[in-house]
């Protein structure tokens, strides 16, 4: 498991303005806490339901908590702390978990590539020569559909939609190019793109497997304690 600062628990009350949260912890106090992502969070945001955040000491911060893991409106456990989708799959990778991704010993995070200037989340090296460069695209996964179905994006996303352009150019270059769901709901055995909601998102992903962009998806566990990368499940393209 990634290694998680403590958790607390507490009542979801509301979002607003983005990046802002109110909760009632655990001793029935108004807090307002940090909310760590972008996204709509659609199907994430049920008042009254449980949450768990996560405190820091830096007095820097204008407020010392983060809302971390959430409850979706079908009652399962959500990770909607995107700062830490990354890590989940840093670490996945030091340990060589996940199989496809297996075989390289240089892990380079955050490198600039493509003609749109974009920085890839991990590429992937082998010194010794005998495997292509890996360029891996991570994407967070919240969009809980019910019964097991995960569903990205869960907003129209043009940032993805230029990711995906990335990986085709990288693709055309001979290059292995892969687009990692991560999908941080704990019952998830499945995951496909949202087209209803971002029609040109799925084109283009459906034009990026064409050209020979793999995607994979893995789900992780979550609890209490904290959250770590489980298991791969199935990705099922466009509905």
């Amino acid at each position: 498991m990634l290694d998680f600062p403590q958790l607390y628990p507490a009542v979801f009350v509301r979002r607003y303005k983005r990046f802002f949260a109110d909760v009632m912890d655990a001793q029935g106090n108004l807090m307002t806490i940090h909310c760590p992502n972008t996204g709509s969070m659609k199907n994430c945001l049920i008042e009254g339901s449980n949450c768990w955040y996560s405190l820091s000491d830096n007095p820097k911060r204008k407020l010392s908590g983060t809302l971390e893991i959430i409850t979706t409106s079908h009652g399962q456990l959500a990770g909607i702390n995107t700062i830490r989708t990354n890590r989940l799959v840093a670490a996945a990778l030091a340990i060589n978990q996940i199989p496809e991704l297996s075989g390289y010993d240089l892990v380079r995070p955050e490198v600039a590539y493509g003609s749109e200037k974009s920085r890839i989340d991990f590429l992937l090296q082998a010194t010794a020569g005998h495997l292509p460069d890996c360029y891996v695209e991570v994407k967070n996964v919240t969009l809980d559909m019910g019964d097991g179905l995960a569903m990205f994006p869960d907003s129209v996303t043009t940032r993805g939609t230029k990711h995906l352009r990335e990986l085709i150019e990288m693709a055309d270059l001979g290059y292995r190019a892969v687009l990692l769901f991560c999908v941080q709901l704990n019952n998830a055995d499945r995951v496909e793109v949202a087209t209803d909601i971002d029609p040109i998102y799925a084109k283009t992903i459906a034009l990026a497997l064409s050209k020979g962009v793999e995607v994979i998806a893995w789900r992780t566990k979550i609890n209490s304690d904290g959250i770590s990368l489980h298991e791969p499940i199935s990705y099922l393209g466009g509905c």
